[in-house]
């Protein structure tokens, strides 16, 4: 069984999977956000496919670490997407993974339009490899 990390933003969805030994973590996808009905069965459709045992999701606190009404988006999201179906969620503080990502991105010389198309999906995997690497 494996982790799936979620980066969940209002029309993009990163999504990153661990190693089935739960060392490391890879990107998955980009999740190009439709409407409820298309993002929560598009989900449970990758969450089959990777045998996937949990969930990671990114909480996107405020930098003081209050939660604002991003942080509610993203949990009303996560219920809507077990509200038939149940699996573990674990949450954490995503704050600062777009810019580290970003950061990855622009050392590694990535042209601005290729970032845009894989930022979602890096933030999601510095999520995962952060969980991982506490476990």
């Amino acid at each position: 069984m494996r982790i799936m990390a979620l980066d969940v933003g209002s029309k993009r969805i990163g999504v990153a999977l661990s190693d089935p030994l739960k060392i490391t973590a890879q990107g998955l996808e980009t999740f190009h956000r439709k409407n409820l009905e298309e993002d929560v069965a598009g989900l449970w459709k990758l969450i089959d496919e990777h045998e996937v045992s949990q969930l990671v999701v990114g909480l996107p606190k405020n930098m003081d670490g209050s939660e604002g009404f991003k942080v509610e988006e993203v949990r009303q999201f996560i219920a809507d997407l077990t509200a038939e179906r149940q699996i573990e969620t674990i949450w954490v503080d995503e704050r600062l993974t777009t810019v580290s990502a970003e950061r990855a991105l622009l050392e590694a010389d990535v042209s601005r339009a290729k970032r845009k198309k894989v930022i979602d999906k890096m933030a999601a995997v510095i999520i995962l490899q952060s969980y991982l690497d506490r476990l």
